[in-house]
């Protein structure tokens, strides 16, 4: 069976960029307080600003998220794909390796840090995952608004915590029986936790591997 996650080009291109990830920093956080911080994580309105402030920093998924996302994307046989908060794009490479051993398929990302678009596609293109990844740079509430795949086999929620539900209302129609959401640093998203863990939501979840929310979609 074959894995590009573990082989040449990629894992290298993974150690490295994992390597710069660990080594960022970011002046414009060092000047907001921890009160400060937390009130701009939660807000749904000052979002683009805060995370603006922190266009050095990558806010990648950690090394066994990723691991996780390829194994649920490749064991799942997913064709089509969404990611809100691409950042620098080491989640994308995680993704798009199992689309790539999946046989192919549609990786649309969504971004508004121009910035990090711009890395995020020098680094799919070392990677030699270009052609299956669709980067939209802009507001997600905006960008992933539309032109979407008739049916969603992952959506993986990994930018704003405040947006968190309302991509997921953007998404909910798209996604396919069993269709698989995972949310990284689930816990910042407390409104979001409590609509995919409600019985009458129409998911099944369960928190995973630290702060992570895995669910389902059950039709």
């Amino acid at each position: 069976m074959t894995t590009t996650l573990t082989t040449s080009p990629l894992a290298p291109l993974l150690d490295r960029l994992f390597a710069q990830a660990d080594a960022a920093t970011s002046p414009a956080l060092a000047g907001i307080s921890r009160e400060e911080r937390e009130r701009l994580m939660h807000s749904r309105t000052e979002y683009l600003d805060f995370y603006g402030r922190l266009k050095d920093l990558w806010l990648p998924v950690s090394r066994e998220t990723g691991t996780l996302l390829y194994l649920l994307a490749r064991g799942t046989g997913a064709r089509n794909i969404v990611e809100f908060g691409t950042s620098f794009g080491i989640s994308t490479l995680h993704l798009a390796a199992a689309l790539r051993d999946n046989g192919g398929g549609r990786l649309i990302g969504s971004e508004f840090e121009p910035s990090k678009v711009a890395r995020a596609r020098e680094h799919l293109a070392e990677g030699g995952f270009a052609d299956l990844v669709e980067i939209r740079e802009g507001d997600a509430l905006t960008t992933l608004a539309g032109d979407l795949p008739d049916t969603i086999d992952l959506l993986l929620l990994d930018g704003a915590k405040a947006l968190y539900g309302d991509i997921l209302s953007l998404m909910e129609s798209r996604l396919r029986p069993g269709a698989l959401i995972v949310a990284d640093n689930a816990d910042d998203s407390p409104d979001y936790l409590a609509r995919v863990r409600s019985p009458a939501g129409g998911y099944l979840s369960v928190p995973f591997s630290r702060d992570v929310e895995l669910s389902m979609r059950l039709g």
